[in-house]
């Protein structure tokens, strides 16, 4: 952004208006598309790009990387750096709060990759049983058995002493696991 002193010609009242209404339209977006949207209509590219250096700078500092290494990385020159170091000592609790907030979502992100992922895995062992016959069989026979539970934690104990273990005393003993934390 352009650095040149700015005198607003709204009083102080007006102003603080302003940044009420401003403030709860940003508020109002509801997903990242219409965030998006928003700042494409509110802002230039470069502009948009400039906050979103930001940000990561601020990241970036926050998981102590050093002038140079963000420098390089994201194109920014020192200074910025430094004007965003300094906003992060003074207050920062902006900063702070959307960088949990973005590292929450890319938690959220990364276990819905991976409920995708476990959900193919699993239509694809449906499409095709003979490649997994023995994981299925092994889970059948777990579900339809009606061993008591005092004989599964006896069977469950009995694979813990088995030193090496065969990858299918491996399935058995985690089918059998999950199948008893569902009671």
């Amino acid at each position: 952004m352009s650095k040149f002193y700015y005198k607003s010609k709204l009083s102080r009242a007006e102003q603080e208006e302003l940044l009420i209404d401003f403030c709860d339209a940003i508020s109002s977006i509801k997903d990242s598309s219409e965030a998006a949207k928003f700042l494409k209509d509110l802002l230039s590219p470069q502009e948009v790009e400039m906050l979103a250096k930001r940000i990561k700078v601020a990241e970036l500092l926050l998981k102590n990387w050093n002038y140079k290494q963000i420098a390089e990385i994201l194109k920014v020159g020192e200074s910025t750096i430094a004007r965003v170091s300094e906003w992060l000592k003074l207050k920062g609790d902006g900063y702070r709060l959307i960088i949990k907030r973005l590292k929450d979502k890319q938690k959220e992100r990364k276990i819905e990759m991976k409920n995708e992922l476990e959900s193919e895995s699993e239509k694809f062992k449906r499409r095709r049983p003979l490649l997994f016959w023995p994981e299925l069989l092994i889970k059948d026979l777990i579900k339809s058995c009606n061993i008591a539970d005092k004989e599964k934690k006896k069977i469950l104990k009995s694979f813990e002493e088995i030193k090496e273990k065969p990858e299918l005393f491996k399935k058995i003993e985690k089918e059998m696991l999950a199948e008893e934390r569902k009671f």
